[in-house]
């Protein structure tokens, strides 16, 4: 089962943000940047870089997570977003006898397809097995191992990099994996920043814009137009 958990993140992320702002758009010195802005001033502050498209204000306030329960197709995907940070666990290091793997619910909820997917699995971890007590280093048998594997990951970025990754994928026409990777990590930062994720999400919801073309879902015409 998919879980997701923030487990760290800059300290007070939307006044940060606010800070940077003022040093943009003010002759503050240092020690005024330091006074203590207040919420209601924070908030106004982060509205007004989002509106601007400033990112780089927003690039100063970054978020941790702490991911299990997913795929090695779900990795694969997610190290495509470069500026972010990293760790997997490791099949080379940590044996992975009695794997567990990710049922895609299309198979899930067809009862041939699901016997032939848990059949094909319990196949690879007999070889998988077989193969370490011959004394095949588990970096050479993991290869036997499918996409399906189950897989634990941390995962840094900054605020404008969440945005992106956000607008791709929590997207309809994402992987639904990832698809729903993204919208339980959406709702873990807007717990801590919610004035800087409010408007967060499918690049639809967040621009009014869908990228998709041809390919769109067709939501994009059912929001309100409310991006002028």
């Amino acid at each position: 089962m998919l879980k997701v958990r923030l487990i760290n993140h800059t300290p007070e992320p939307e006044r940060i943000v606010a800070t940077a702002a003022r040093l943009c758009y003010s002759a503050a010195d240092l020690d005024e940047l330091q006074e203590k802005i207040t919420e209601e001033k924070a908030a106004e502050m982060v509205k007004k870089m989002i509106e601007l498209g400033h990112g780089s204000t927003i690039e100063h306030a970054s978020f941790t997570f702490a991911v299990e329960g997913v795929s090695r197709v779900l990795t694969h995907q997610l190290v495509r977003h470069r500026i972010a940070s990293y760790d997997q666990q490791s099949q080379r290091y940590v044996a992975e006898h009695n794997f567990e793997y990710i049922t895609p619910p299309k198979i899930a909820n067809n009862k041939d397809a699901k016997e032939k997917f848990d059949k094909l699995c319990g196949d690879i971890q007999k070889i998988y097995d077989e193969l370490v007590e011959m004394g095949i280093p588990k970096e050479d048998a993991r290869y036997v191992l499918p996409n399906a594997t189950e897989t634990k990951i941390l995962i840094t970025m900054n605020a404008r990099s969440l945005m992106h990754f956000f607008n791709l994928r929590c997207c309809a026409r994402a992987q639904w994996e990832i698809r729903d990777l993204a919208n339980k990590m959406l709702d873990e930062v807007k717990k801590v920043a919610p004035v800087l994720f409010s408007k967060a999400g499918a690049s639809c919801e967040a621009t009014g814009v869908c990228p998709e073309g041809e390919m769109s879902c067709g939501r994009v015409k059912t929001l309100p137009a409310n991006f002028e």
